[in-house]
C-alpha cells in the first residue's frame, strides 16, 4: 500500500445517489420517473469526467480565512435557480438570517451542524483543519435526483417530488457529502473498490454522527439510518441506507430491492459503481454500528473517535477493509488500552467478517 503523500491531492465527484438507482428508475415505464433519472445520470457523468480532469491541476494555496482563527464556520449559499452553472447567484452568507426559501436555510444549518460536531468533538475547524470557507448551492439543476460534493463545494438538488424530495430535507445527507470533503483533506481514500467503499462508509459514518448530535441522541436511540424523509411518499422504503441493517433500507417496485452487503460473506464484485463503493460500504457501516451500540452513550465520543483518528492517521490511500480495520484497532489500543473497547472494536469486525489480526 502507498501513503497519500504519494498519490498527491485526488479531490474526486462524490454523490449521495448511487448510480445504480438511478439506472433502475432511468429503465422505467413511467417518463415521469425515467426521465429525471436519465437527465441526472447524464449530468453527473459530465461532472465525474470534468472532475477527473480538473485534479490533474494542483489546488491553489489560498491563506486560512477567518474561521481559522475565530473557530467559526464561514457559509455561503448560493441559488442555481434550476440552472447548472455553479454557484449560481449568492442568497445568504455567514452570520445572516434565515431567508425565505426552506433548502436555503436547511443547507446553511447542516454545514453548521457538520463543522460544529467536527470542532466540539475532535477540535477541527473545517473539514481541512484550517477553517476552510463552506460553500453550497441549491436548487441544481430541473428534476435533480442527487446532492454532490465535487471537491470544492456543496451542491443539492430538487429530486423529481415521485422518488426523491429535496436533498437538503435530510441533515445526514449535507453531513454525508461534506464528509467526502474531511476525507479529501485527510486520508484521501481512493475512490474505486475496498478504499472507495470505505470513502463512502466514512461518509455515511460522519452523516451519521452529525445527524445524532444534532437530535442529542446516544447509539441506542439513533435510527442509523441514512437519508430518512428523503424519500417521496410513493417509495416502499425508509431510507437510502440502513447502517444497522444493510440491505433493509428499501424494497420497492419501482426502485428495487435495498443490495447492500452486510458481511464479507455477500461481498458483492462488480465493475460498475467504481467497483461497487456504494454497496460494500454496508460492510464497515455495519461495523461501526455494531462497535457504537456496543460501547454505548454518544457515538462521536468513542466510536467516531476511533474513526477519526484512523482518517487523520497514517491510512494508506488505497487501504483495503482489513487494512482499516487494523488501524482501528490500533487506534483503540492506543487510547483505551487492553480494555472493553478494543475487544468491541474486534467483536465488531469480526461479526462482518473482517479480519483484524
Amino acid at each position: 500500500m502507498q501513503p497519500r503523500s504519494q498519490h498527491g491531492f485526488h479531490p474526486v465527484f462524490c454523490t449521495i445517489v448511487p448510480p445504480h438507482v438511478l439506472d433502475k428508475l432511468s429503465q422505467s415505464d413511467d417518463p415521469a420517473l425515467a426521465e429525471p433519472a436519465r437527465r441526472t445520470l447524464e449530468a453527473d457523468a459530465a461532472r465525474r469526467t470534468r472532475r477527473q480532469v480538473t485534479t490533474l491541476v494542483p489546488p491553489a494555496v489560498t491563506p486560512a480565512p477567518e474561521g481559522a482563527r475565530t473557530g467559526k464556520p464561514d457559509r455561503t449559499l448560493y441559488d442555481c435557480r434550476h440552472g447548472t452553472e455553479l454557484p449560481g447567484t449568492k442568497v445568504r452568507a455567514e452570520g445572516e438570517g434565515p431567508t425565505g426559501d426552506a433548502s436555503v436555510n436547511r443547507a446553511y444549518a447542516g454545514l453548521g451542524a457538520t463543522f460544529e460536531l467536527l470542532l466540539s468533538a475532535y477540535g477541527r475547524r473545517s473539514i481541512d483543519g484550517n477553517g476552510l470557507p463552506l460553500i453550497g448551492s441549491v436548487h441544481y439543476d430541473e428534476k435533480y435526483n442527487n446532492a454532490f460534493f465535487d471537491g470544492e463545494q456543496m451542491v443539492f438538488g430538487d429530486g423529481d417530488g415521485e422518488i426523491f424530495l429535496d436533498f437538503t430535507v435530510a441533515i445526514d445527507v449535507i453531513a454525508h457529502e461534506l464528509a467526502h470533503g474531511l476525507t479529501q483533506y485527510t486520508a484521501n481514500l481512493s475512490y474505486y473498490g475496498q478504499s472507495g467503499a470505505l470513502n463512502e462508509s466514512v461518509s455515511d459514518v460522519f452523516g451519521s454522527l452529525v445527524k445524532q448530535y444534532s437530535l442529542g441522541q446516544t447509539a441506542e436511540q439513533a435510527d442509523w439510518l441514512i437519508g430518512a424523509g428523503l424519500l417521496a411518499p410513493r417509495v416502499q422504503g425508509v431510507a437510502l441506507r440502513s447502517m444497522k441493517a444493510p440491505g433493509t433500507a428499501y424494497d420497492d417496485d419501482v426502485l428495487g430491492k435495498d443490495p447492500q452487503p452486510a458481511s464479507m460473506d455477500d461481498y458483492i464484485h462488480t465493475g460498475d459503481d467504481n467497483g461497487g463503493v456504494h454497496l460494500n460500504s454496508g460492510i464497515p457501516n455495519r461495523a461501526f454500528y455494531l462497535l457504537a451500540t456496543a460501547l454505548g452513550g454518544s457515538s462521536w465520543e468513542k466510536a467516531g473517535q476511533l474513526w477519526f483518528d484512523v482518517l487523520t492517521g497514517e491510512l494508506a490511500v488505497d487501504a483495503d477493509f482489513a487494512a482499516f480495520a487494523r488501524q482501528t484497532v490500533a487506534a483503540a489500543r492506543s487510547r483505551f488500552g487492553e480494555g472493553d473497547e478494543l475487544e468491541a472494536v474486534r467483536k465488531a469486525w469480526s461479526e462482518v467478517g473482517v479480519p483484524t489480526a
